[in-house]
């Protein structure tokens, strides 16, 4: 049963409520929830896009500030059109965004280069390095491949670097100036010691003594925000940060913060992932998937990286820059084709129409071949992307191969980097779909399964994505105590949030592991959710290996055509 609306309007007023705002790569998005976590109050959310600037995928920071605040008045306008009522405090504000990439700034908080995203495929060399240095896959997006590209190309900002972060973790010092990341963003900075709580810091002085004579001359932990995990307090909203967020003047400071994340952490908290056996696929610009480890690996992959849950557990990550773009490109062609013959029709309306002639498709996609590779994809050896689409003067070219060839093309990267994780013997017991392509029931979840061949879910809040997971972790920090002192409205935490299992004494969640993680979101919002679950149709599975043999011996044709053109 819905709640009173005038129950909600007075929850909203009493602050009793959690904020979580994700910067996505296409996307800025709001989500606020209830004392209940799993109940969504409103969203808001402005687009914005990235820039291809002197050869390196950017946002500027301006473009940031703006989205924050367009996101959030949009919010704040469907509050009041719900409930008529305006915010003016929240339980808890946690702020999420695209992981890794690199943020430099000197002593005066000055940024050095443009934000460099995790798009750039620039850092080979000095990702090679790291990786022969420390004993670990240290993927081409994380920022000490950045910074330490940057010292090897003596570049001239490097004797200026004072800090460096994610750009989560730089909205979160412009909310509230501490300079702290959520460990699970973290792990895509520098790789995070075996406790799951700090960098490694014997990995921090082999990195010290192979940079001593260079430019850089400050120790990198100087350079790295502080770790925290989630349930730890990480801040509070200063009078800055509220006035950033929303320039009227409603919003009070004073809001206690929990630590920034990545949006792969948000994504495992948004499909409950977050206890070992367990994995989710995030889908949007980039696809990546998550699976916690219940031991570790035996070797290093460079198909995976080593990352952790926002608790700190281990996680094992296949991450590929090219996901739904080159998908929702041909969604708009064909869109525009409908409008052109008299029928137009809405977006959503084009992918369900386009999905579902997709299960008219032969099992392998009738031998056509497609690649969604905007930008380049490591796991796949390329380091330039060509959208492609390939036939044989034999192959079916009707529209329902077309588009399983595009859906098979979104899992193709991911694939490749999932069998290594089926060579180590590492276990899933469920994967959860996660993005917008998952609206349309049982046709990306679907194509999924039969990709990984295992079973795939998707629960009611596939489509709400790391916004809603970040909200999640601020109803986390705020039910769990750690928040450690009222909210600006003086508002304590809702009742009975305290009734988290494996909380430490005086009600402040256990730190470290997934226990009380997990078990908040099994007992607290995840308990009467419905997830539809799909098991693998063995004809999908064949013809989904079928087309992977294609997808690895075309990969000869993408490299040829980003030479060509």
């Amino acid at each position: 049963m819905q709640p009173d609306r005038s129950d909600t309007a007075a929850d909203i007023l009493a602050g009793r409520t959690a904020l979580g705002i994700e910067l996505g790569s296409t996307r800025i998005k709001a989500c606020l929830v209830g004392a209940d976590p799993g109940e969504v109050l409103a969203v808001g959310g402005c687009e914005w896009e990235n820039e291809y600037a002197d050869r390196r995928w950017t946002y500027s920071l301006d473009a940031v500030h703006a989205g924050l605040r367009a996101a959030y008045a949009d919010l704040v306008a469907e509050v009041r059109r719900r409930y008529d009522v305006t915010p003016e405090t929240f339980g808890a504000i946690g702020v999420s965004a695209m992981m890794h990439g690199y943020l430099a700034f000197d002593a005066a908080d000055r940024l050095l280069v443009p934000f460099r995203t995790w798009r750039n495929t620039s850092t080979g060399p000095a990702a090679a390095e790291l990786s022969e240095l420390f004993g670990v896959n240290i993927p081409l997006r994380w920022s000490v491949a950045h910074l330490h590209q940057a010292v090897l190309d003596g570049e001239a900002h490097v004797p200026d670097v004072a800090s460096i972060t994610t750009l989560a973790g730089y909205v979160h010092r412009r909310l509230t100036g501490e300079r702290v990341l959520g460990v699970g963003d973290a792990s895509g900075m520098f790789p995070i010691d075996a406790a799951g709580t700090d960098y490694d810091a014997e990995l921090l002085a082999r990195y010290d003594r192979r940079t001593a004579g260079t430019a850089l001359t400050a120790p990198l932990r100087r350079l790295l925000p502080e770790v925290r995990v989630a349930g730890q307090a990480a801040g509070r909203l200063t009078a800055d940060g509220a006035a950033l967020l929303d320039p009227s003047g409603a919003l009070a400071p004073g809001i206690p913060c929990c630590p920034p994340e990545g949006d792969a952490g948000t994504g495992m908290v948004a499909t409950n992932a977050v206890a070992p056996r367990t994995g989710n696929v995030s889908a949007g610009t980039s696809i990546f998937a998550m699976v916690v480890l219940e031991r570790p690996l035996a070797h290093p992959h460079p198909e995976l990286d080593l990352v952790t849950t926002p608790a700190g557990d281990p996680v094992a990550m296949v991450h590929c820059n090219n996901g739904a773009s080159e998908l929702a490109a041909w969604a708009g062609l064909f869109g525009r084709f409908a409008e052109a013959a008299g029928v137009p029709l809405e977006p959503d309306a084009v992918y369900e129409t386009l999905f579902r002639e997709a299960l008219t498709g032969d099992a392998d996609g009738g031998g056509l071949l497609a690649y969604n590779t905007l930008a380049g994809e490591p796991i796949a050896g390329l380091d330039e992307g060509r959208p492609m689409v390939v036939r044989t003067p034999d192959s079916r070219l009707t529209l329902g191969n077309f588009m399983r060839a595009q859906l098979y093309g979104m899992y193709g990267a991911l694939a490749l980097g999932m069998r290594v994780l089926a060579e180590e013997g590492v276990g899933i017991d469920r994967m959860f779909g996660h993005g917008g392509v998952f609206r349309t029931a049982g046709v990306a979840q679907r194509f999924l399964a039969g990709a990984l061949a295992a079973p795939v879910a998707v629960g009611e809040t596939a489509s709400e994505g790391g916004a809603w997971g970040i909200a999640v972790l601020a109803a986390y920090l705020r039910d769990a105590g750690g928040a450690d002192a009222r909210g600006a409205a003086g508002v304590a935490p809702a009742a009975g949030g305290a009734d988290v299992r494996g909380a430490a004494a005086g009600g402040a969640p256990a730190v470290g592991g997934a226990e009380a993680l997990s078990a908040y979101l099994a007992e607290h919002v995840f308990a009467g959710a419905a997830v539809d679950t799909v098991d693998p149709d063995p004809a999908d599975v064949a013809g989904f290996a079928a087309y992977l043999e294609r997808f690895r011996a075309g990969l000869a044709a993408e490299e040829a055509a980003a030479r060509a053109l």
